[in-house]
């Protein structure tokens, strides 16, 4: 009887909370739980967020159901009689002085399955460190969490703040987050395969059959014909497993004990069907039928092989992308647009046009392999075709060079001030509207005069590359016609003194019709889009409100600080409104130049380098959402 009495209270504290949209306290985890919703913004995926406000005028705290009522804003107009437009109160509740506020504003996160709890700010409030710690206490005054509350560090003027000793509070930086975040939406989406586990080194010899869903012990250089892949490391979001996944349409998702996970053991070989969101994934035996992929006519590529001498990227081209690729089209704008706007390109830009590619591969030794490639009734065979992408890359490094690309080179860049030369792979299969490559060419040093890291042999390696395993099996499935790919070579001076280089796209890829650019930046020479295991990237979305123009109003929210560098930013706030500027301005640009329609994102390489911290633009191409 008494266990009945329980049950009925229980049932009826949780009812009575979800009748109604707001609490001034919340009592228990079941409390919580009736409020509760995504956060606005996905920057972190296993997140459960209820919003919190507390009436300056009243002394009243209220947290209110999340997921009925999106907004902070939409709670103050519809429950506590606000009267002002969004402008004004965005001026007033986010300022840095209590004298204007009507309100404190916050949000009550936790991560899934753990006992950690954080306070968190709106990236662009302003609130003084006195009042964040009223905030504070006012939350543990009011709720069930006690202790384990922390405060989190999101933007750069808290982290100045944490860092000369100003809170009298418990605060964390995001590794406190993504220490205990076990699971990541990749690419969201739902797919129906049979569901198969494959180690790394086994897709070397073996080809997964395109209905699976694959669960790998890493993450894969090549990504597999399948259904969906579950990986079990955490990626960061522009690394080149989330490009090509974006671009392949196929749901995958990072879940870090998925080789312990009973649940999903138990239905290896079983025909499942995968549901991927932000913030939870579903998997789960299914007898619906599995949609073959539609095949897609051979698309052939454009190559003009009219131009003959080594193309000076300082002057735009004319149809340049036809016989110099569109990677280096895409310098030859950035250094126009570079006139306009301070920020470096490369120094001593030029490109190899399609002409020499073309000419080395028609010779027999490499174009019978090529052709028995194409026409063999093996290529189903793993197997084979990397065998015979290995001849071919070995032919093409065999077979001498014309020496007359050796001496314009060595013509052009003898009067440079710089000896050591990166060659880039620039083809017409890569930074396309619907095929990005990102990550699937190869790019190599040469140096001016050096007998070992000859400019001969750098040429030749991103040749190669045209026919390294993941470059053709990616062109194979999205069907481009092998025999019209063909290579230029972007040439430039290389950079062996960057103190930080990194990723900028020109949306914020974390909260939908929300102004801001995307970064993700390391230290050093240190991948952004393929990082060593245990390497974290500094990420963080940055933007000025729609009312906002001043520098004091640049807004920075951090989603993670980069492991390489004590988790201390990278950047300082002067840098980050040059990189927004310089980036906004690069989308607008090369939009015209593109002949868009609208202005549509981009994806933006950068170097921060030498003693000046010079901003260096290195690349751009459209980002394929």
């Amino acid at each position: 009887m008494q266990k009945f009495v329980y049950s009925f209270i229980f049932l009826f504290l949780v009812t009575s909370l979800s009748a109604q949209n707001y609490s001034a306290t919340l009592s228990n985890y079941e409390a919580y739980k009736a409020f509760r919703g995504k956060p606005l913004s996905d920057k972190f995926s296993n997140i459960e967020s209820v919003k919190i406000v507390y009436d300056l005028k009243s002394k009243k705290m209220y947290y209110f159901n999340s997921t009925l009522i999106s907004h902070h804003y939409d709670f103050v107009t519809n429950y506590l009689s606000y009267d002002q437009e969004v402008d004004v109160f965005n001026k007033e509740n986010y300022s840095d002085t209590e004298k204007d506020r009507t309100y404190l504003l916050g949000n009550l996160n936790h991560i899934k399955g753990t006992e950690k709890w954080i306070f968190e700010l709106a990236a662009s409030d302003r609130m003084p460190i006195p009042l964040i710690e009223i905030f504070y206490n006012l939350i543990l005054k009011s709720s069930f969490i006690g202790p384990d509350l922390k405060f989190y560090l999101n933007n750069l003027e808290k982290m100045e703040w944490f860092q000369q000793n100003k809170f009298k509070i418990p605060c964390v930086k995001s590794d406190y987050i993504f220490n205990d975040i076990t699971y990541q939406e990749v690419v969201s989406g739902s797919t129906v395969g049979v569901l198969k586990q494959y180690k790394i080194k086994d897709l070397e010899k073996v080809q997964p059959n395109r209905d699976e869903i694959i669960i790998l012990d890493g993450t894969p250089d090549i990504l597999p014909d399948v259904r969906g892949i579950i990986v079990n490391e955490l990626q960061t979001p522009l690394s080149h497993l989330v490009l090509l996944g974006k671009n392949r349409k196929i749901p995958i998702m990072a879940y870090t004990t998925v080789l312990k996970d009973n649940n999903i053991q138990k239905i290896i070989s079983k025909k499942v069907e995968l549901k991927i969101e932000i913030d939870t994934f579903y998997i789960k035996e299914t007898t619906k039928k599995i949609v073959q992929k539609s095949i897609s006519k051979k698309k052939l590529l454009v190559v003009d092989n009219s131009v003959t001498d080594l193309v000076d990227l300082n002057s735009i081209p004319k149809k340049g992308v036809n016989f110099i690729g569109s990677k280096a089209q895409n310098m030859a704008y950035l250094i126009a647009i570079a006139k306009e706007i301070s920020f470096k390109t490369p120094e001593d830009a030029h490109a190899i046009p399609f002409y020499f590619y073309t000419q080395h591969i028609q010779k027999k030794s490499i174009s019978s392999l090529i052709n028995e490639l194409l026409t063999n009734q093996h290529k189903d065979s793993t197997v084979w075709i990397n065998h015979q992408l290995k001849k071919i890359r070995d032919a093409i490094k065999k077979e001498p060079i014309d020496p007359n690309l050796i001496e314009k080179l060595n013509e052009t860049f003898k009067n440079a001030a710089f000896k050591n030369f990166r060659f880039r792979s620039s083809t017409n299969a890569e930074d396309l509207d619907d095929f990005n490559g990102a990550g699937l060419y190869d790019s190599k040093t040469g140096i001016l005069g050096d007998s070992i890291k000859t400019f001969e042999k750098a040429i030749k390696q991103v040749w190669t590359s045209v026919w390294n395993e993941g470059s053709y099996t990616e062109r194979e499935l999205f069907g481009i016609d092998q025999q019209s790919i063909a290579m230029g070579v972007l040439v430039h001076r290389s950079f062996p003194d960057e103190i930080a280089n990194g990723v900028i796209i020109t949306q914020n890829i974390f909260r939908k019709n929300f102004p801001g650019i995307t970064v993700n930046i390391q230290k050093g020479e240190n991948s952004v889009v393929k990082p060593e295991k245990g390497e974290i990237c500094e990420q963080f979305t940055a933007y000025y409100l729609p009312t906002q123009t001043k520098d004091e109003e640049f807004n920075v929210d951090y989603t993670s600080n980069s492991n390489l560098n004590n988790n201390e930013p990278l950047l300082s706030r002067k840098e980050m409104i040059r990189l927004n500027l310089v980036s906004q301005k690069i989308e607008t640009q090369m939009n015209r130049y593109w002949k868009k329609n609208r202005l549509n994102p981009v994806d933006i390489e950068f170097k921060i380098v030498g003693e000046n911290r010079d901003l260096y633009i290195k690349q751009v191409r459209p980002f394929n959402e």
